[in-house]
């Protein structure tokens, strides 16, 4: 729902902060790693990590993308929630996390506070494909623009079609009709789809 939210530091500490958008303040909660990025800054730009649950709406900020990108895996495991997820980036740098969970560094990850022994596996079990496949660079990657045709295949596969049959249909449209736009690739795939 929010991508960034980009304003003036109201008030800050190292586990929230309260940012002035466009005269409205939002309270977002930070790791210690994004705090030690924008303590000494008036203005920011923080992306952000919506999370919803029956009790609370809250917002997680994050100084990079990599940061909330290894945030929202986190979460993603069995156990964590969005605070341990925070606890988890507050007690080591996000790249020290990364290649504890893609080496296996079991010990490492035990010693984050509210992380026991069976959650360190899982987060070990359930990243470490993920992690490697993003590449050691994912956390200082910042969004690139995508070719044409990479980003008619992600609408198509955000949109339900299997990669592959996404892949074989737009190949076969850019050999025919080469220098198409995207939303022009995308309607000859739907189409054909």
């Amino acid at each position: 729902m929010y991508a960034y939210l980009k304003g003036r530091l109201a008030y800050k500490a190292p586990t929230h902060v309260v940012m002035d958008v466009g005269g409205v303040g939002y309270h977002v909660h930070i790791s210690l790693h994004t705090y030690s990025q924008i303590k000494d800054t008036e203005q920011c730009k923080l992306y952000i990590s919506f999370q919803v649950r029956e009790d609370a709406h809250t917002l997680f900020g994050f100084a990079d993308e990599g940061e909330r990108s290894l945030f929202e895996h986190l979460i993603s495991v069995s156990g964590i929630g969005p605070n341990t997820g925070r606890m988890i980036l507050s007690s080591i740098t996000p790249e020290e996390i990364q290649s504890a969970i893609i080496q296996g560094n079991v010990p490492l990850i035990q010693r984050i506070k509210g992380i026991g022994p069976k959650t360190a596996q899982r987060l070990v079990l359930e990243l470490q494909d993920k992690l490697k496949k993003q590449g050691p660079d994912a956390l200082i990657a910042v969004h690139t623009p995508q070719s044409v045709p990479e980003e008619a295949l992600s609408a198509l596969v955000m949109l339900g079609f299997a990669r592959a049959q996404a892949e074989k249909v737009l190949a076969g449209i850019i050999q025919t009709a080469p220098g198409l736009s995207v939303e022009a690739l995308i309607k000859s795939a739907l189409k054909k789809l």
